[in-house]
This record gives structure tokens, C-alpha cells and sequence, in this order.
């Protein structure tokens, strides 16, 4: 499961769709995780970005529970795994 994942990875994401956009463009992205949630405006250019970038993309169910699993008392749309 993607919780997992972003829990075992906890030092080395990037959380919120903006520092993931940059991150991608930086090519320091090794797997995006997209909350179904999230308004779709707010993650169409990063979805794409990835596309583009050849990262694989992985979806969660919840905004609130993808930011509990990265540490923070609020939701997170979008959480980006370093390479």
C-alpha cells in the first residue's frame, strides 16, 4: 500500500503538489502518490508532469490519511518519493 511507502520513506519525500512539480522538474522523483481526493485542478499538472517524466503514479483514498502518513496534522494531495 502507498501509506506504507511514504511512511518508509518519511526522510526522504517531498509533500504538497507545488514542492513535487518542482522536485519533478528537477528529475528528483522516483514515485509520485496522488490522493483520490484531491480537487483534480489542483494535481492536473503534476499528474502530467509525471506522464511526461516517465514516474510512476500511485493513488490513496484519503488526503488526510496520505498527510497523517507523512507526519502532518493536515491533508496532502500530492507526496513525492526522492530517488
Amino acid at each position: 500500500m502507498s501509506y506504507d511507502k511514504v511512511t518508509e520513506a518519511k526522510q526522504g519525500i517531498i509533500i504538497g503538489t507545488k514542492q513535487a512539480l518542482k522536485a519533478l522538474k528537477a528529475d528528483r522523483v522516483k514515485e509520485l502518490i496522488i490522493a483520490e481526493d484531491a480537487d483534480l485542478r489542483v494535481t492536473n499538472k503534476v499528474l502530467a508532469l509525471a506522464d511526461e517524466r516517465n514516474v510512476p503514479v500511485y493513488t490513496v483514498d484519503s488526503m488526510k490519511k496520505l498527510g497523517q502518513a507523512c507526519g502532518i496534522e493536515v491533508g496532502a494531495s500530492a507526496v513525492a518519493i526522492k530517488k
